[in-house]
C-alpha cells in the first residue's frame, strides 16, 4: 500500500495532531509505511537551505520549503497554490494508492487535493478542524470540500462524529471510528498495577500541566489559581513561547516551568508527578496525553468535555476548572487522600491498555484497502 500523507507544519510543531503524525508513519518501521512531508522551518525555506526534491533522512518526512502560510482569506488561497506547486514538483511521478489527508479544514488536504482530485483518500479529523471550521468561513470551507470529496472519513471518538456533522452533512457509512492509540512500547513498559507512591511527600500534591496554553485551554487564571494552594506544587510542560506570553499577564513565579518537553521526557515526567490536569474547555478530538499519563500510572483530572468523557469516563476525575473556589477545594482534599489517587492510577491504568497504537494503524490500513478497490 503506498500511501502520501503530511501536515503544513514544520517537524518541532507542539501539537498532537503532530505527534500523531510520527508515531503512526515515522520511524525506520513505520506502524503505516507512507512517504510523507511537512513544512521547512521558515529561515530554511526562505535561503532555500531545504529544496523540494532533497532526500530526507530514513523515516523522517520531506521538508517543503514553501513560506507565507495562512489560514484565511485571498492570503490562504495562494499560500495553497504554492503548496500544491511543490507537491506537484516533488511528488508529480509518484502513483500512490491513497492520501491519507491529516485535518479537514487546513493548507496540506486543501493542496493534495488540488494536485490529486482523483485519488482515494481518507481524511483523518482533529479537533483543531472542527474548532477552527466552527470560527472561521476559511476553514468551513476546506472543511465542507474534504467532507464531502473523501471516500472515508476518520474519527477517533463518536463527539467528533457528532460534531463534524454540525458543520457539515456527511452519510454515517462514509466515517469510521478509529481511536488515536498510545505507542504500544510505553504499554510494553507500564506498570502491571500502580503501587502507592513510595517517594510521595505527606501533605503535598504534585500536580503537572503538560500541553499547549491555547484559548482553548482554561489556563488563563488557572495556573496562578493552583500555585496559590498551600500543599500543592505546579509544574509546567509547554511551548517557551506560549508560557512567556502567560507569564505576562499573570502571576506565574510560584509554578515550576520545564520546558516544552519530549516525549520520552513527558513519560519520565510522568513518574514524578501525582496528578496530570487538563482543562480542556470546548472539545478534545481525544487527549492522547491523558491516556499516555495513565499509561505510566499518573491519575488525571480532566474537564468532561466531548472526546475526553468519552475516552476517560470513570478511569479520570472529572472537575469543573472554570469554577476555581470548588477546584481549591477539591485539590486540597486530595494532598490528603492519597488512597483516592492511588485508585485512580489504578483504574488509568486499565483504561489505557484499551488503546494500543498497534490497533489505531491496523485499522488504517485496512480502511486504506477498502478505498483503493
Amino acid at each position: 500500500m503506498n500511501v502520501l500523507t503530511g501536515i503544513d507544519l514544520p517537524p518541532d510543531s507542539p501539537g498532537g495532531s503532530v505527534e500523531l503524525l510520527r508515531d503512526l508513519y515515522g520511524g525506520p518501521d513505520p506502524l503505516v509505511p507512507a512517504e510523507v512531508f511537512m513544512l521547512a522551518p521558515e529561515r530554511d525555506a526562505l535561503t532555500a537551505a531545504t529544496p523540494a526534491r532533497s532526500t530526507p533522512a530514513p523515516g523522517a518526512p520531506t521538508l517543503l520549503p514553501v513560506t507565507g502560510k495562512a489560514v484565511s482569506g485571498p492570503d490562504f488561497r495562494s499560500y495553497v497554490d504554492r503548496l500544491a506547486a511543490a507537491l506537484r514538483d516533488r511528488y508529480a511521478g509518484a502513483d500512490h494508492d491513497v492520501l491519507h489527508l491529516q485535518h479537514l479544514a487546513f493548507g496540506a488536504t486543501a493542496a493534495l487535493q488540488q494536485v490529486f482530485p482523483e485519488r482515494p483518500s481518507i481524511a483523518l479529523v482533529h479537533g483543531t478542524d472542527l474548532l477552527f471550521a466552527a470560527d472561521h468561513p476559511t476553514q468551513a470551507d476546506v472543511l465542507r470540500r474534504t467532507a464531502a470529496s473523501a471516500d472515508a472519513i476518520v474519527v477517533p471518538t463518536g463527539a467528533m462524529a457528532d460534531r463534524l456533522r454540525r458543520l457539515t452533512p456527511v452519510p454515517p457509512e462514509r466515517i469510521a471510528h478509529i481511536p488515536w492509540g498510545v505507542p504500544d512500547r510505553l504499554l510494553a513498559a507500564r506498570p502491571t498495577r500502580p503501587r502507592p507512591r513510595a517517594d510521595r511527600t505527606p501533605g503535598e500534591l504534585r500536580v503537572l500541566y503538560a500541553g499547549r496554553l491555547t484559548a482553548e485551554k482554561a489556563t488563563s487564571g488557572l495556573i496562578e489559581a493552583v500555585t496559590e494552594l498551600d500543599g500543592v506544587a505546579l509544574s509546567v510542560a509547554a511551548p517557551r513561547a506560549e508560557f512567556a506570553a502567560l507569564a505576562a499577564r499573570s502571576d506565574l513565579s510560584r509554578a515550576h516551568y520545564l520546558g516544552w518537553l519530549s516525549r520520552e521526557e513527558l513519560w519520565r515526567e510522568f513518574g514524578r508527578q501525582d496528578l496530570l490536569i487538563v482543562p480542556s474547555l470546548r472539545l478534545e478530538a481525544f487527549g492522547l496525553v491523558t491516556v499516555e499519563a495513565q499509561a505510566c500510572g499518573l491519575p488525571v483530572a480532566y474537564q468532561p468535555v466531548p472526546g475526553l468523557t468519552e475516552v476517560l469516563g470513570r478511569s479520570a476525575l472529572p472537575l469543573d476548572f472554570g469554577d476555581l473556589a470548588a477546584l481549591r477545594d477539591e485539590l486540597k482534599a486530595l494532598v490528603h487522600a492519597p488512597e483516592v489517587l492511588d485508585d485512580l492510577a489504578e483504574a488509568g491504568l486499565a483504561n489505557s491498555g484499551r488503546f494500543p497504537l498497534s490497533r489505531t494503524a491496523d485499522l488504517l490500513t485496512e480502511l486504506s484497502h477498502q478505498v483503493r478497490r
